[in-house]
Parts: C-alpha cells; structure tokens; sequence
C-alpha cells in the first residue's frame, strides 16, 4: 500500500470495504484486522487482496472458530513473500480437503505453520510436493483405526503438521516423505503410537528422523568414539545422546534478538557424557571430529577440575571462572595432544572487537569469548590493554605447571574486576560469536551447600553398579527386519556386550571325565581329521631343500647322456583347515527345563555338549569363539562372551561355561548379526556360525510371533551373504513348523535332547570334514 493511499481521507472507507468483504464478525478478527490488511496490501496484488479477503471469509464459515482465520490472516503475506501468491488455489483445496474428512481440527495448526514451512522450502513446487504429502498422511491414516472406516480423524496429522517446520529445517522433502511414509507403514493403527511417532517423542520417530538427515550421527560411531575416549584419555563413561532435532541451531545466534535460546551444549554427571545425537560438518571440521573435540574438553575436565561451592560467587563471576577453567584445560590437553589446536581453533568463534555496544547491551560474556579466543590463538590481532594483561598473566600462571581450578578462579575473579562495567548488569547481553558449541555447560564445576532437588551435587559418589553391569561395553545398535512393512526399523535393538562371570572349572572337569568313552571315540574320529602341518610339493626347480631322490636319478641320467630332470628340489606347504567357528547359545529361560529323562535340566544338557564341542575343536587347531545370548525386550539383548578367539581352553573358559544360567527371552537377530561382527574379522576361508537354540525366536515386548522369525531369516540371509555359514541345531521337538523358514535346510532337529552331548560334536565334526 502506497503512502498517499495511508494518508489520504479514503483509507477509512476503503478499509471497511476490504472489512465488508471478509464479512467475519469475530471480534478478535476485528482487533487484528488492520494490521493484517496493511501488511496483505504491501505484497499482494490487487486481484491477490480479494482472493485473501475470499479465502478468510471461507474459512469463517467452515465452523471451526477463529482460529483458522487469524492464522490465514496473518501468516499469508509472509507465505506469498516466500513462494508467490499464486499458490493460494492449492493451499484452498487442502483446506476444503482437511474439512470435509473428519480432520477439520487439523486446519489451525496447517495455517499456523504455514509460513514457517514456506520459508524452507521456498518454491511452489516443494510446497505442493508437502500439500500432497499432508494430504496423503491424511488419507492414510484417518478412519483406519481397527478398521473402522471414515470415522475417526488422523491421530498424527495434528502433531506433524506442528511439526513441520522443525523437520524440514533438517530433512529435505524426500526425506520427510520417507519419515512420514514409515510411520504410516507402522502405525496407522495404533493413534498412541502414531501420535508419539509425529510429535516426534517416540525413539523409533527419532531414530527414523536421524536415518533421513544429514551428518554425523552419534549412535554409528558410539563405539569409536568410546575406544577414542578409552584409547586417548584412559576414562570410561556411558556416551548418552539428546536429541538435536528440535533445538536452536548451535550457530551463534544474532545479537538483536530478544528471544534467544541457546543451544543445549554437552554436560556429564553421575549417568554418563551426554552428547547431541547428530553433528553436522561445520567450518571445515568433519562431523566425527567435532564429536572428538567434545569428548577430548569434556575428558579434560574428568582429569583436572575440581569442583567449587557456586554460592561464594556471582553470576557474572561464575561465568567468568568458567570460561578461564575451559581456556586451562584446553592449555592442558594440548600439551599431551598438540594436533587438535587445529580443531579447537576452526570450532572456536572469533568474536569482533567492539561489536558489542555496552549502551544496549551487557557486554562481559563478549569480552570473555574475545580473551577465551585470544588465549588458544596467540596472533589473535586483539588490542584491548585488559586482555594483554590478563592473557600474559594466564601463560604465567600456567607455566608452573598444571595450576588448579581454584588459581584460574582467582585470575578470574581479578580479570571481572578489573574489567567491570556498570553495563554488565543489563539484562540484554551480547551473545553473537560467544556461543563454544564443542564445549561443556561446566554444570560440574559447582556444587551447593544444600542438596535439593534442583542442584546437582557431583562431589556424591554414585550408586555402585551391578558386579553385573560394571563390565558392559557401550551398546551397539542393531536393525530390525519388519515383515509386514517390508522395511527395517532402524537401530531398533541395543545389544549389550560383557564377558560371562565366572564359577567353578572343576564342573567341566567332572563333566567331560563322565563322558570319558565318548571323549575317546571323538579321539579317534579327529586323528582322521587332523591336518598335516607340512605337505611336501616335489619336482620343483626352485625349491626350499633338495629332492634326494630327484637329484640322484637326474644325475644318473646326466653320466649316461640322457636329458636330466631339472626339477630336483622340493617345497612345503601348510595343510590347515583354515576354519574358524563361532558357537552361539541360546541362554532364555527355557534352558532351564527339565531334558526328556527328567534328570538334568537342558542347561546342564548344553554344557557337557559344548564343552566337548570344545574341546574337540581344540584339539583340530580351528579357531573357536563361543557366546551366549538373551533378551528383555529390544532395549536389553545381552550378548556374554564365553570363549574369545585368542583364548586356549583351559580353566578360564571352562569357569566361564560352568556358571552359565538360563533366563529372560530369545532375541535371536540382533545376536546373529552381532556374532557375525566376530566372526566376519576372522581370516579364514571358512567361516561357520553354529547356533544351538531350544525354542522359537520370541520377546516379552512383541506379540506377533512371526515377527521375530521373519527377522531372524532375514539376518541369516545377511551373513550368509558376507560368507559366513550358518547351522542352527535345535532342542525344540516343535522347530520344524519355523526352523526351516529361518534356515532353510541348514539345520538339525536333536528330539531326543539327553543324547545332546553325544550329537553335538558329531554333527560339527560331520559339517567340518
């Protein structure tokens, strides 16, 4: 709207024209409306100005309150900058499309988001792709609860529509259409789980979410980065991720703007180190790096800070302590690591001097952020007199040694006053360029007089962990094949691994002396197996040692004149198997069942077979590892190491298998690809995975049986596919209905289980010959 037309005496009779045609009498439309049609008639076309009046008028009389009208009348001058008026016929028919199904509540929160949305993607093409994707979402999901048809609304439209803004600020269209194509397939009937899945609460929604975005993310590198922080730093600690997805960007936010939000940063406490769950590549440092440079501070900190009462200090005085203690123990790392000054120096903001004007603003987090920088980048061009001073007497003080939390906090208490400044006390404060996204929030450098609910109080020991649990590695996250999907859930299974405690190996002793018989006819059976360690290669020209024979008959012919053979050396060759095996145990509760003679449980059953087994194999040279699994629920498979592939089979192993116990659930695909991990870094012509399991694969947290079995086939077909044979041997009299849709006909059905330790070592000793 031009000048001229504001000024001029017919404004007002315009302005109830343009009121007249809306023809709305919500007073909370009338109290917005001028202001509305000001900002529509800066963008919109004279004909674009009536289709807007006619599009809120629709929307006054759809019966939906006026909610929808204030969201349309505000929001569309900001969607039309964004892509154009022209879209306004695909946004109407959404909208028409939205109120004649049952999802007429759905509309407020599609206008709501509606500029947001626009400004990512920026083009009607992409926006029409999102309508569509809106509307398909729709289709799909209404009416199909317990198949009742065109009765119910979308339980998820609501929750991803309010969504959207924050997924397309990470995931192109494609992506999102993948994302929301998964919860579909997944949940359209079941509106809590779709409802979770939409608003982004679930951890499959998020964990689908990571798959479809881009960058670094923390579940594909957890052990890595856990060896990174073992291998460098000698600490341990459980690497825990907090979503990103919907946080501020870590950029450094704009120094105007009143309603900053400052992007959660890192922090460890008494659980473990909490890590943002995806880190993108940023001025040139890649996403894994970052991930490194976190842990390096946070490890630092772990070996060198000590904690203080925060209650003797100030905001402003705390704030300051912690940016020198950061600034120390970077000092202190990069003397044992003098390579990742590079890294700290790309992720570390320059801020600009005199940016800040303390007029507006409280200007001491600007400062501190200026000397933080100064002190890891000597040339840093700064010319503040307060900073030189301050920078030369940290070099001073940290050239005696390491220093200690309480000298930073009293260069830092100097620096605070002798910089002071009746500005530092506003509440506005300066933050662009002050924001080190790779550091931590330094929660544990305080602690308080009183222990409440809110304060943390570090300097309290934790809770002493299981003997149990002490040992688990960091879990490693498997998928999950879904059948009726056709699609896997990603990391849909954490997989704990440990090494299985330890009992008595005089069991085992016992165990293989009652066996004493079968053991000496194995004994025979594998004198026929064993290799040759040397097989001798004869007629060779070059060779390791003369061929006697060969030469004395080659001489003979030389003295009579005929030709000699001048192949009269001989070589050698190694005649190994080449084999190497991985023993995997299915350890569920039903192990602890009584065998068929009512004598010994299954349990006892697979340790005489699996200790003869072993010691067969020992006695063949191959390589054996041997592993136990089971399940509570997908969030807990317990993977326990029996028998490493360096391990000989002594005392050690044997107290390992003597205090085997059966319990929980049979979890079997996360274990078979977890074993093949092992089994696949073996150099070995021949890999074979020998899985002996005593019932169907099952879980307390699924319902569907056959889920667990198309899983389980579907992880057979994986390994079998990077060359790993796999046998399973059955206890369950029941197992041909299932076994062979998982295996095929690599299996072996043992019905009578008390001849188990007999079969066992035969059977591998068949499929080995």
């Amino acid at each position: 709207m031009s000048p001229r037309e504001t000024l001029d005496g017919a404004w007002p009779e315009r302005l109830a024209a343009y009121r007249a045609q809306l023809d709305c009498r919500f007073p909370q439309v009338g109290e917005v409306f001028e202001d509305c049609l000001r900002d529509a008639l800066a963008v919109l076309s004279p004909e674009g100005v009536s289709a807007y009046l006619d599009t809120g008028r629709l929307l006054g009389r759809l019966g939906r309150g006026v909610e929808p009208v204030l969201a349309f009348l505000e929001e569309w001058p900001a969607v039309v900058r964004s892509i154009g008026e022209d879209a306004l016929p695909a946004i109407v028919r959404t909208i028409q499309a939205l109120s004649k199904s049952p999802n007429g509540r759905a509309i407020a929160p599609f206008l709501q988001t509606l500029a947001a949305v626009s400004r990512r993607l920026a083009t009607r093409d992409q926006m029409q792709h999102y309508l569509d994707l809106t509307l398909d979402l729709m289709e799909r999901t209404s009416g199909s609860i317990h198949g009742i048809h065109k009765s119910f609304a979308s339980p998820g439209l609501p929750d991803f529509l309010a969504q959207a803004p924050a997924l397309l600020d990470s995931l192109t269209i494609a992506g999102l259409k993948n994302w929301v194509d998964y919860g579909i397939r997944n949940y359209s009937t079941h509106p809590d789980r779709q409802r979770a899945y939409f608003s982004l609460q679930s951890a499959d929604s998020r964990a689908v979410f990571q798959r479809e975005r881009h960058g670094t993310l923390l579940v594909d590198h957890e052990r890595l980065l856990d060896l990174y922080l073992r291998g460098l730093w000698h600490d341990s600690a459980q690497l825990v991720p907090y979503s990103t997805s919907l946080l501020p960007s870590a950029s450094a936010p704009a120094a105007d703007d009143p309603a900053i939000a400052l992007p959660l940063l890192p922090y460890y406490d008494a659980t473990g180190i909490r890590l943002p769950d995806a880190l993108d590549d940023a001025h040139g440092v890649a996403g894994i790096d970052r991930y490194r440079a976190t842990l390096a501070h946070i490890a630092g900190h772990r070996r060198w800070s000590q904690s203080m009462f925060a209650d003797n200090f100030s905001p402003m005085q705390r704030l300051a302590i912690e940016f020198f203690e950061d600034s120390r123990i970077e000092t202190l790392i990069l003397r044992q690591y003098p390579g990742l000054r590079r890294v700290f120096l790309a992720l570390h903001p320059r801020p600009v001097e005199g940016a800040c004007n303390p007029e507006t603003h409280s200007c001491l987090r600007h400062r501190l952020a200026m000397l933080s920088r100064a002190l890891l980048d000597p040339p840093h061009g700064y010319r503040d007199a307060a900073l030189g001073e301050f920078v030369d007497r940290f070099v001073r003080t940290m050239a005696s040694g390491e220093s200690s939390s309480e000298q930073i906090a009293e260069l830092a208490l100097a620096y605070v006053a002798r910089t002071r400044r009746q500005s530092d006390q506003q509440a506005s404060v300066y933050f662009a360029d002050t924001v080190i996204d790779y550091r931590d929030d330094n929660r544990h450098l305080w602690r308080f007089h009183e222990l409440s609910d809110d304060e943390e109080m570090f300097d309290v020991p934790p809770p002493t962990a299981a003997p149990s649990e002490i040992e688990r590695l960091p879990p490693r996250h498997y998928p999950e094949w879904d059948y009726q999907s056709q699609t896997y859930r990603p990391d849909w299974v954490s997989l704990y691994e440990s090494l299985h405690p330890a009992g008595d190996a005089a069991i085992i002793d016992r165990l293989l002396e009652k066996h004493a018989a079968l053991a000496q006819r194995l004994k025979r059976l594998l004198d026929l197996l064993r290799p040759q360690d040397k097989v001798r290669i004869r007629y060779q020209e070059d060779g390791s040692e003369l061929d006697l024979d060969i030469a004395i008959r080659s001489l003979i012919d030389f003295k009579s004149g005929a030709r000699p053979d001048p192949r009269i050396n001989m070589s050698h060759r190694t005649n190994g198997r080449n084999l190497a095996v991985l023993v995997l145990l299915d350890l569920s509760q039903s192990l602890g069942d009584k065998a068929g003679d009512g004598q010994q449980t299954v349990l006892e059953l697979s340790q005489e077979a699996v200790s003869l087994l072993a010691w067969s194999i020992e006695q063949l040279g191959d390589a054996l590892a041997i592993a136990g699994f089971h399940s509570d629920t997908r969030h807990d498979v317990r993977y326990l190491h029996l028998k490493g592939y360096s391990e000989r089979w002594g005392d050690s192993v044997k107290s390992r298998l003597a205090a085997m116990q059966a319990g929980y659930s049979t979890r079997i695909g996360g274990a078979i690809r977890h074993a093949a991990h092992y089994l696949a870094a073996q150099k070995a012509e021949k890999k074979l995975l020998l899985i002996l399991t005593d019932g169907r694969p099952s879980d307390v947290d699924v319902q569907d049986e056959r889920l667990l079995v198309e899983d389980a086939r579907k992880a057979v077909g994986e390994v079998g596919r990077r060359g790993i044979f796999t046998y399973c041997i059955s206890l369950d009299r029941q197992a041909d209905a299932y076994v062979s849709e998982i295996f095929g006909q690599r299996y072996s059905v043992i019905d009578r289980v008390e001849r188990l330790p007999e079969r066992l070592p035969e059977l591998f000793l068949a499929l080995t010959r």
